[in-house]
């Protein structure tokens, strides 16, 4: 089985995969000082919950947002399961075209994301991947990555919201109640208005300029953990693919991997 390790600012997934499918995901918070020692205990525990041992897993893969962590997974991954990890980086063969001046730059993340979007779907597209950060990355229809848009995150923003303004509370992610409106008629109602219909603001804006400079038909594709909340909100986001960062190691790791 390949064990695919997706790391974000915020949390890092572990998918157990066989062949393309995701047998099993766990999360873990990221912290870069996080030794390989305790990722093989936390791991092992879940493993044996699920019937598994190290030795179920037979290769792996990393892509990385944070630099720190890499050391310490690589060392779990060659010292507990006894395999070299492929890592998703600068040199990797990303099987696409980078067209940016300075490629080395561009997240792992978000070139994971556009392998998996142009496997899946024909035709230029928009990847709207909800993180810490939401990134909105435009490919080609030929696959190239051609760039794309940083945006802060919406946990990011109410996180900002609640710390700068003293008498304002802390809130959940999303809409006000159903038939409430936009007008908000308490502080709470006011806050979900602003943080959830903005940021769909923000989203249908951003997909329109970039789908006019495109400038031709686009599919727009939203992963991430609040992908399939705003999904259900705007009629910006076409499709809803939760797994797409996963599907695209699997894909690069049969792309990379040496015989």
């Amino acid at each position: 089985m390949l064990l695919a390790i997706d790391v974000g600012n915020t949390n890092i997934v572990f998918a157990l995969c066989e062949g393309s499918a995701i047998a099993h995901r766990w999360r873990i918070r990221t912290e870069g000082a996080r030794t390989a020692d305790e990722y093989a205990v936390w791991l092992n525990q879940l493993l044996t919950l699920e019937g598994l041992a190290f030795g179920s897993i037979g290769a792996a893969i990393i892509a990385t947002v944070v630099p720190q962590t890499l050391f310490n997974l690589q060392r779990l991954c060659r010292k507990y399961l006894g395999v070299e990890p492929l890592v998703a980086n600068g040199d990797f063969d990303w099987g696409l075209r980078i067209n940016l001046p300075n490629p080395a730059e561009v997240g792992a993340d978000r070139l994971v994301n556009a392998v998996a979007a142009h496997a899946r779907y024909s035709g230029a597209l928009i990847v709207v991947d909800f993180g810490t950060a939401t990134t909105f990355d435009v490919v080609g229809a030929d696959g190239a990555y051609e760039g794309g848009v940083i945006a802060p995150g919406i946990n990011l923003s109410m996180d900002a919201l609640y710390q700068a303004a003293a008498k304002l509370p802390r809130i959940a992610v999303e809409p006000p109640p159903e038939g409430a409106g936009a007008i908000g008629k308490s502080t709470v109602h006011a806050m979900q208005s602003g943080v959830f219909w903005g940021y769909v603001g923000l989203i249908e804006g951003l997909v329109a300029r970039l789908g006019a400079e495109i400038a031709a038909p686009v599919t727009t594709i939203a992963t991430g953990g609040l992908a399939t909340l705003f999904g259900r909100h705007t009629s910006a986001l076409n499709k809803v693919e939760p797994d797409l960062t996963i599907d695209g190691l699997i894909i690069l790791h049969a792309r990379n991997i040496k015989d």
